[in-house]
């Protein structure tokens, strides 16, 4: 992997994309990591500088003048996933950048009270029509919330994208709020894979032995 790869292919035009760039970043930064902390074998000093190298080009491209993340370099558009970059340590959940990141998602991507994955009307990714919020979406925010302490958000945003699930407890892609139905891929695994991640947030950032908490680590 190298620090230069060329932009993420997407169905349209090709960009480099913020996220795609934060997991570069993060690649090396585990590889560094696997080194300095568990004794493997690596090209130490190669990795760091790599993985510094595309910190400073995220930090100088990918910040919008007002403040937000931007979907890719050169553009003011957003994209929730956006809210993993702190989950993969880039920068911490009340790093200024990602609260600004956050209000332009709830501006711009919340429909029916869940989170879009991002604006199909900016043609981004070359298709047209627009598409249902994406469920995996609401549970980072989910987690986001709960990391800056908005717990009151957090708990009414994790049980309307719980209460989306079918008969069966199991969770589509995405859910159209309109129909009120499930769509995209059903079961999804991603789905409940960000579901668990939402409620460990939720139990970490409740008091030890609350009800919410202890129910959070019995979900987990």
């Amino acid at each position: 992997m190298s620090a230069s790869a060329g932009p993420e292919p997407i169905r349209g035009v090709p960009q480099r994309f913020t996220h795609s760039r934060a997991m570069t970043w993060a690649a090396f930064d585990r590889g560094v990591r696997a080194v300095r902390e568990f004794g493997l074998s690596g090209p130490l000093q190669d990795w760091e500088a790599a993985r510094d190298r595309v910190r400073a080009e995220i930090d100088a491209k990918a910040v919008t003048s007002g403040g937000w993340f931007s979907q890719y370099y050169g553009t003011d558009e957003v994209d929730a996933s956006l809210l993993v970059l702190p989950q993969v340590g880039f920068c911490a959940a009340d790093d200024p950048r990602m609260l600004a990141t956050v209000e332009r998602l709830e501006q711009q991507l919340m429909a029916g009270g869940l989170l879009h994955r991002y604006r199909n009307e900016s043609g981004v990714d070359g298709l047209a029509g627009t598409e249902h919020p994406f469920l995996a979406c609401s549970f980072w925010l989910v987690g986001q919330y709960a990391a800056t302490g908005r717990l009151a958000d957090a708990e009414a945003l994790m049980d309307r994208a719980c209460g989306v699930a079918n008969d069966l407890g199991l969770l589509s892609e995405e859910y159209d709020v309109d129909g009120r139905r499930q769509a995209g891929n059903a079961p999804q695994a991603f789905s409940h894979l960000a579901l668990v991640g939402a409620a460990d947030a939720l139990a970490a950032a409740h008091p030890a032995g609350s009800s919410r908490g202890q129910a959070g680590r019995e979900s987990s």
